[in-house]
């Protein structure tokens, strides 16, 4: 089991962002503008979002497995959750197959600079909407590996 103990409260944690970015001018502007739909499938645990920019305001939906995306990204959601943090580097983990994406890769790359704000307001929004537990700058500690057995 991941960061998060379920998908219920992964994708109460996630969409809610995602929402917050859609409400973001600075963030959403650029999102509009690509007109992409990106569906976005997690593992452990599991879930689907789409997150649609194709119309004049971004669209999130939990769940939609039906839309047809433009893009698709999987990923676990410790390395979704750790991309928020601006802790993971997309060409590197979609290099060491961490994330796996289908579609132009070219046009999700240059969508890096509209959510590079989105690094600084998701601790703030895990901070401000009861999340803390999830915020790895402060409350997450890796596990320590077990000691090794004394000769």
């Amino acid at each position: 089991m991941g960061m998060f103990e379920s998908a219920e409260k992964f994708e109460e944690v996630l969409v809610g962002f995602f929402k917050l970015m859609g409400d973001t001018p600075k963030i959403a502007d650029k999102l509009l503008a690509s007109k992409l739909i990106i569906r976005f499938i997690y593992s452990d645990p599991d879930l689907v979002v789409v997150v649609d920019c194709s119309g004049d305001k971004i669209d999130v939906r939990p769940n939609d497995k039906d839309t047809k995306a433009i893009v698709e990204m999987s990923m676990s959601s410790d390395i979704a959750h750790r991309f928020w943090f601006g802790k993971v580097n997309l060409t590197s983990a979609l290099t060491r197959k961490e994330m796996v994406a289908k579609g132009p890769i070219p046009k999700v790359l240059k969508l890096l600079p509209a959510v590079q704000p989105s690094y600084a307001m998701y601790p703030q929004y895990l901070d401000s909407h009861g999340y803390e537990k999830y915020n790895i700058l402060k409350a997450y500690k890796p596990p320590t590996p077990p000691a090794a057995p004394s000769a």
